[in-house]
C-alpha cells in the first residue's frame, strides 16, 4: 500500500539513524517501527479454551462393570499363564 505521513522531526532523524546503523530501506525501517508499535499496542490474546468432545458409547449390560478390576484381574493371569506355556 502506498501512502504519505508526516513524521515528526525526532522521529524522522530516529528512522534515518536506523537506516544508517543497521542498512535496511527506510521503507524496512517504517514498517519494522509500525509492527513492534503496534504489537506493544494490541493487548494480548487469551487463547479460547479447548474442548474435548465427548461420545456416548453405550453402556454393555452383559458385564459387571462393579467387577471391572477383577475382570482385567484375570485376564492379565491368563495372559502371563498363556505366556509361560509358550516358554516367552
Amino acid at each position: 500500500m502506498r501512502t504519505t505521513i508526516t513524521l515528526d522531526p525526532d522521529v524522522a532523524a530516529r528512522l534515518d539513524r536506523r537506516v544508517r546503523e543497521t542498512g535496511v530501506t527506510f521503507k524496512e525501517a517504517v514498517n519494522h517501527a509500525l509492527r513492534v508499535g503496534l504489537d506493544v499496542q494490541d493487548p494480548p490474546r487469551t487463547p479460547e479454551p479447548y474442548v474435548v468432545p465427548t461420545f456416548r458409547m453405550g453402556l454393555r449390560r452383559d458385564l459387571d462393570w462393579d467387577r471391572a478390576s477383577h475382570i482385567d484381574a484375570d485376564l492379565e493371569d491368563e495372559e502371563t499363564l498363556r505366556q509361560l506355556t509358550l516358554g516367552k
